[in-house]
């Protein structure tokens, strides 16, 4: 079948302004998807759905010919396409996830993906399965909502290429430091959270301890102290030990992370993991002795008067 027959475009509104396509290019659409029967029956419609679809160009998104078909159109055009049965194998697929974009695992229908069960169960829709058992023209009627090119718009991490991560690591850093600096620590704590991640990602194509690893690893061990900081002014201590236990394997004598894992151990009231850290940090930079001092003195008044109430509570229990 030649690709003219394949696909057949008709407008329905002409848009405002042509643009261009370039690998990258992210574009905004709502779609309404039916079949080509005579009641024109609907499938899916993206108002219904709350948003509109987004799609990366170039991405190898699962149905491809959206990719193709929305580079036929203008700006705020919207337009329909019948679209041959060969080309849209692979719309019930892409159309059960976009129906359970964001519900809890518990609402999502038919979890499994063998063909035992696809073929047993279906994937959990029955006009769905209609469309894998029957396999039909689909006509989209698309909405071009919005064309983004690619240096206009802050990418998504697994839209990123192993250099664009590399390249944004320092900038997310430098933007977490200045949140934190205007004592948006939730939003700083965000910031370095996305960093270290596209730091854990690239560090697993490497060989542990091998010479890039490791660079990787010190590019990590700061931006995880800020974090740790960030979740210790946010109470959030399991997490502050966490991050610093993982800063000391590296780095067994970093005085930061001693110290911060020392404070959330205080926190959460573990005496002996507390003062074993802050003396440690205190041994490492004398600078900490006094603050250290008054910490632990603190700590120590602070788990007498606990022992106390515990006590008063215990004998009252016993009086009744």
């Amino acid at each position: 079948m030649e690709p003219k027959e394949s696909v057949v475009k008709s407008v329905v509104h002409t848009g405002t302004k042509a643009v261009s396509f370039v690998p990258g290019t992210k574009v905004v659409f709502h779609f309404r998807t039916t079949k080509c029967d005579p009641d024109k029956t609907l499938i899916d419609d993206s108002r219904t759905m709350g948003k509109p679809m987004e799609l990366v160009l170039g991405k190898k998104f699962k149905l491809e010919i959206w990719e193709v078909i929305v580079q036929k159109m203008a700006l705020n055009e919207v337009a329909r396409f019948r679209v041959n049965k060969s080309l849209v194998t692979a719309y019930p697929f892409v159309s059960k996830t976009l129906r359970e974009v964001g519900k809890p695992a518990s609402e999502k229908r038919n979890h499994h993906c063998c063909g035992v069960t696809l073929q047993n169960e279906g994937i959990g829709y029955d006009d769905l399965n209609d469309l894998i058992t029957n396999p039909q023209d689909l006509e989209f009627t698309i909405e071009l909502l919005e064309v983004v090119s690619p240096n206009e718009y802050e990418k998504e991490t697994w839209q990123m290429t192993e250099e664009e991560k590399l390249k944004s690591i320092p900038k997310l850093r430098e933007k977490g430091n200045s949140l934190f600096k205007k004592k948006d620590y939730q939003a700083a704590s965000d910031s370095y959270a996305t960093a270290i991640g596209m730091l854990e990602q690239l560090m697993l194509m490497e060989k542990p301890n091998d010479e890039d690893w490791l660079a990787l690893n010190e590019m990590k061990i700061p931006i995880l102290l800020n974090y740790a900081q960030c979740k210790l002014l946010n109470k959030e201590y399991y997490d502050v030990i966490e991050h610093c236990t993982t800063v000391l394997k590296s780095d067994p004598g970093n005085v930061k992370a001693l110290y911060r894992r020392g404070k959330a151990h205080i926190a959460v009231w573990n005496e002996v993991e507390a003062t074993r850290d802050l003396k440690r940090a205190a041994e490492l930079d004398p600078s900490l002795n006094t603050v250290v001092e008054k910490e632990l003195h603190s700590f120590a008044v602070a788990i007498k008067e606990k022992e106390q109430v515990e006590k008063k509570k215990l004998a009252q229990m016993f009086n009744k």
